[in-house]
């Protein structure tokens, strides 16, 4: 039976998929942006994206016999909030880790279901079949051509929408040189509304659709190497790593899909834990809890420096517990988390300070 679009987006949702479309492997225009965003100073750290920009900028720079491009998209969200913890949270601690990170590492999950979906290719292609495959860390455009394929459309957050399962998605691209028959491209129907760029308390998306990722959560705590901007710093608050804010109040997030994948069921100590309790754990004990988890991407040293950021936003007296016990912990000789700690320590001085003026 030859390889059809139909028959790759029937095996794809029995792998695991939730949504499959097909592009045309070739230069959509906005893809070019890349560059203009680049030159903006708008990547900071994430020197890797410059260097692929050639890749980014054309799938056939990856797999120059492309023809199509199959995209792919998972459903990753659960249904738990902040509010469901706050009962428990007599310190004022709880503090926020990103929903795509509570589950396993969606790296892994989703790289093993396209290796079955590419065998299952290879044998319905035959010989002279070749694919490149790519889950959010290849040289690929993912939400181009997701968005040219029919997935969803890039709202003013930069996120890909669906209107029907809403904006929680992990990605995912095979690029064949297969001549497969392609999907109308979606179109944008974010319309008037602002609702993303009003809540980032950041600034961060500048201008609709533009979003700058120097000053956005998700980067400053787990991309950024250095020392965050100190007039960041007091934003990052709960946020000690990632950000769903702007996904959070999308009106087309109302009705999100909740996911029944045991995959992205969430670990208990990933969903809204206690600062406190973070700023206790041993080296060991942050390893076990981040194996097979997408945390491990920040590393330990860039979580502390978080950590110790967030610390400052608590009372006086569990603001200096938290620092005192990430001060016992190695990590806080590395300058930026030390950093961080003595900045910490300051905002607290500084809070006592104003308290105590007549």
């Amino acid at each position: 039976m030859p390889l059809t679009a139909a028959g790759i987006k029937s095996r794809a949702l029995e792998l695991g998929f939730d949504l499959c479309g097909i592009a045309r492997a070739e230069v959509h225009p906005r893809l070019g942006k890349l560059r203009e965003w680049i030159a903006a100073g708008f990547a900071g750290d994430m020197e890797y994206l410059a260097t692929s920009a050639d890749e980014r900028s054309d799938p056939r720079a990856v797999l120059p016999t492309a023809r199509s491009v199959v995209s792919l998209a998972v459903v990753y969200y659960n249904e738990q909030s902040n509010g469901d913890h706050r009962e428990e949270d007599r310190a004022g601690d709880r503090v926020v880790v990103s929903r795509y990170a509570w589950g396993d590492d969606y790296h892994d999950v989703v790289r093993e279901r396209l290796r079955g979906l590419i065998r299952w290719m290879r044998d319905a292609a035959g010989p002279g079949f070749e694919a490149f495959s790519c889950v959010d860390s290849g040289p690929i455009q993912e939400r181009v051509f997701a968005e040219q394929a029919g997935l969803g459309w890039i709202g003013k957050n930069t996120c890909l929408i669906n209107p029907q399962l809403g904006s929680w998605l992990f990605l995912a691209e095979i690029l064949t040189n297969v001549d497969l028959e392609v999907d109308p491209p979606a179109f944008d129907h974010c319309g008037s509304c602002t609702r993303c760029l009003e809540a980032c308390p950041t600034g961060a998306i500048v201008e609709p659709y533009v979003v700058d990722a120097t000053r956005c959560l998700s980067y400053l705590t787990i991309e950024a190497k250095g020392a965050v901007q100190p007039e960041l710093r007091p934003a990052i608050r709960e946020q000690i790593y990632g950000c769903d804010i702007c996904q959070d109040v999308c009106p087309w997030n109302r009705r999100a899909v909740v996911s029944a994948d045991p995959a992205w069921m969430p670990r208990p100590t990933l969903t809204f834990p206690h600062l406190l309790d973070l700023c206790r754990l041993s080296d060991d004990e942050w390893r076990g809890m981040l194996k097979g988890s997408a945390m491990r991407r920040a590393g330990l040293r860039r979580i502390r420096r978080s950590l110790a950021y967030a610390a400052a936003s608590l009372i006086d007296e569990h603001r200096a517990i938290a620092i005192e016990a990430l001060a016992a912990h190695p990590s806080a000789r590395d300058p930026f988390v030390a950093d961080a700690l003595e900045w910490a320590r300051a905002q607290g001085t500084q809070a006592v300070s104003v308290a105590e003026m007549p």
